[in-house]
Parts: structure tokens; sequence; C-alpha cells
């Protein structure tokens, strides 16, 4: 069963995610970083149970679904790991990066996007091939990124607190290019942008959110306290609050309040999964929420001392 024939029943997991799992004959698991540990731990999402610890290299902070491969940032290494999804192991260690943050996939199950904040750079990446393809100077230390699918741009934060949000053209994977840098009405922390629909801005000093559209402020939104994370599934927004432990849900299209949980403090970043399934790990707690839809915690799963990000791929 492949990827693509898997999710695409995504209409059906999220009536009964379990049944269609099983008739298809995969295992929709999560994979989160134990940043302490030198692993990463790899999680049944249906069941929660541990299915396996994937040794590698010291640091995996950072960690993206890539077609069903996972691309892993080893900030302090300066080095990205590669993962196999089906096999739940290391496929290829790359070095010849200095802060390697967080990555994006391009969409196409084979390049990606890594931002490299030692070398103020966004830095293109063949994950099939597990080689570097392309490297886009930005000007600024390179941290959250998110990919708008409809214009094929790359939207990079410049910083943890960032002063300057970068646009990078990546139409062409090996001849990307950068196309302008903005301020946001704050310092920015996470960028996201649901299909088709308006950028989303969060921040890291303020409670607050900022809507765009077409390169301009639509719309200011109330948030928890910063650092804020954001990601989309259907429709929605998923906005969690590391430092308040909360997980607000938006509509993606207006910013309208849909619901809030409570998540364990030091959930900070965030992710979709499948079938409605939200990701949710917790740096300081050390545990891998997965919730539904609504942004309701189904369960808590202890994973390691510390969790700084989770993906999704699908087992073997």
């Amino acid at each position: 069963m492949k990827r693509r024939e898997f999710l695409a029943g995504a209409a059906a997991l999220a009536l009964a995610p379990e049944a269609v799992a099983r008739t298809l004959g995969v295992r929709p698991t999560a994979l989160v970083t134990a940043d302490l540990e030198s692993h990463v731990v790899a999680i049944d999402v249906l069941s929660g149970r541990t299915l396996r610890e994937i040794p590698t290299l010291a640091d995996p902070r950072s960690i993206e679904t890539v077609g069903n491969l996972a691309v892993v940032g080893h900030t302090e290494q300066g080095a990205v790991s590669i993962l196999d999804g089906a096999t739940l192991r290391v496929r290829r260690v790359l070095d010849g990066f200095v802060e390697p943050r967080y990555t994006a996939a391009l969409g196409d199950n084979r390049h990606a996007l890594v931002t490299d904040s030692g070398r103020s750079e966004l830095v293109v990446l063949d994950a099939v091939g597990g080689r570097v393809v392309g490297r886009v100077p930005l000007g600024g230390a390179a941290r959250h990124l998110s990919l708008d699918r409809q214009t094929r741009r790359a939207i990079v934060a410049l910083g943890n607190t960032a002063e300057r949000i970068a646009v990078v053209d990546v139409r062409s994977p090996s001849r990307s290019r950068l196309v302008r840098r903005f301020a946001p009405p704050f310092l920015a922390h996470d960028v996201g942008v649901p299909a088709g629909r308006r950028l989303w801005v969060t921040s890291g000093d303020t409670r607050e959110l900022s809507l765009y559209e077409r390169g301009r402020v639509v719309a200011r939104l109330p948030a928890d306290a910063p650092p804020q994370h954001v990601t989309f599934h259907r429709g929605r927004a998923y906005v969690t609050s590391g430092d308040d432990g909360t997980l607000r849900v938006h509509s993606a299209a207006t910013g309208r309040l849909l619901g809030s949980s409570r998540i364990p403090l030091g959930s900070y970043n965030v992710q979709h999964a499948f079938g409605g399934r939200i990701l949710i790990p917790s740096l300081s707690q050390g545990t891998l929420c997965i919730a539904d839809a609504r942004g309701l915690v189904l369960r808590t799963v202890r994973v390691a001392r510390s969790s700084h990000d989770a993906c999704f791929v699908i087992s073997g």
C-alpha cells in the first residue's frame, strides 16, 4: 500500500480511521523526536503504542514528512538525517549544515526546504537522492517556514522573534530565489499557509496572530502566550501556546475561534497527521498529545524526557 493510496481515503479515515487502516493493511505512525536521548520514537497513532526507538545523531530537534520519508534536523550537530517511514530506519545522514532548524516538504514526494539559521540560508534538499540541490541566502537567521502551494513560494521567519519574513520562489527547486522580505506587525515566530488561503503569522513576543492576503494584513487576532505555532487541516487552523498549555482551533479562512483545549505545558510545535488527527509534542514534559479535528485530546503518551517535534508516516 502506497502513501498516496492511503491518503486518498482521508474522508473515510476521518469517520473510522481504525477500521480503514486495518482494511488497507497499513500502520499510521507518528515519529517524535527525543531531543535529549539521541533517537526518534515511532508511535502507533491509533493505539498510542510505542513501536520502536530509532537511533539517530544527537539533538534530533525537528522532523518533517517528505513523501514517506522524514527529514530530521540535528541543530547542534550541523547535520540532517533522512528516515525511511516504511522501515523506520535511518536511510542517510547529510553533513554540510551549520544549524539546521525546520523543514517543509515541496509536495512532490521528493524535495524539501530546510532552514539553516547558522548560514542564514534556505537549503533545497533532494530527500530521495539524499543530496543538497540548492541554497538561497536570506539575510537572517532562518527558522520556521511554510510553503504556499498555490504560488509555489516559501515563507520563512528570519529568527525566533523575527523582524523580517522572507519570501522565496521555489517553482524550480534547484534554482530557487529570494523574492522579497517584509516586516510583520509584531516580532514573528511561526508562519503557515493553508491550501489556497491566507498566510498566518504567529508572534514571538505578544498575544496576537496576524492574517495576510495578497501581501496585506487583513486580520489581527488575540492569542495565548507567545510563542505560538500553527498547523492546518480541512479548513481549520490549530494554534498552540506551550507556555499557557492551550490548543486553539480557528477557521483557517476567517480566523474565527471554534474551540480550545488544555494540553501539557511546553507543547509548542503542532502538526496535522491523518484522518483529522493532530500531533502535539511537549518540549518540557516529553509527551505526545494526539487530538482530533475538533481539537479534543484523545490520548497523551509519554515519549521521552523532551519531545520537540513530530510528523506522520506510514510504517510497514
